[in-house]
């Protein structure tokens, strides 16, 4: 009886804490679930890369394309376009709550966060932060996402915080399956990500 009395309470804990999870992602498509979570388990533990490519973006009153160079340790990372809209160098580069901006001709520019920073000097609602997700293609963990996958349980279109993520194309990278064509749409832009070359590490091991 004395086993019981405690057992009982502590359910009831336990499963008060777990209604406090809530799934975060809608998942549909061809693709299978637990090889979906295999394949985001493998994948998160990615950290740190290199990626050079292209970008080419679309915004209400003007366009271009231009070149992108990507250096990520961790937290840290180092964002560069050369050329796109005609604005010359834009450099990215910091930490989640200290980051600078250098826009070629204009000077440099300091923020709390990345998106704030780009916003006032660019004037584009960009998702920096979820952008370090969903280049590995990856939901953000912050907010919920619906899912679609393809038929080998990666990625196709993710739908997040008022972005529409398509997945257009994969390489395979050291033991990796990493995107190398990306589109999204949102917020009065459309950005295209080709990615020509991919260096994935894993820092933290």
């Amino acid at each position: 009886m004395l086993l019981r009395n405690l057992l009982v309470p502590c359910l009831i804990l336990l499963l008060a804490g777990c209604a406090g999870f809530g799934p975060r992602e809608s998942v549909e498509g061809s693709g299978n679930s637990q090889d979906w979570a295999t394949h985001k388990e493998q994948v998160s533990e990615i950290d740190g890369w290199q990626i050079s490519g292209k970008i080419g973006i679309r915004a209400p009153q003007e366009s271009g394309s231009g070149t992108l160079f990507w250096l990520q340790r961790q937290e840290y990372f180092d964002i560069r376009l050369s050329g796109p809209l005609g604005r010359g160098a834009t450099r990215l580069t910091g930490r989640p709550d200290a980051v600078a901006l250098e826009v070629a001709g204009q000077g440099r520019f300091e923020a709390d966060s990345p998106e704030a920073l780009v916003q006032s000097q660019l004037g584009w609602q960009l998702p920096v932060s979820n952008l370090l997700w969903w280049v590995r293609g990856l939901p953000a963990p912050d907010s919920r996402s619906r899912l679609s996958l393809d038929g080998q349980s990666r990625l196709a279109m993710l739908q997040q915080d008022g972005w529409d993520v398509e997945y257009l194309g994969y390489s395979e990278e050291n033991g990796f399956a990493l995107p190398a064509r990306i589109k999204l749409s949102g917020r009065d832009l459309q950005i295209t990500l080709v990615i020509k070359d991919w260096q994935p590490r894993q820092l933290g091991q």
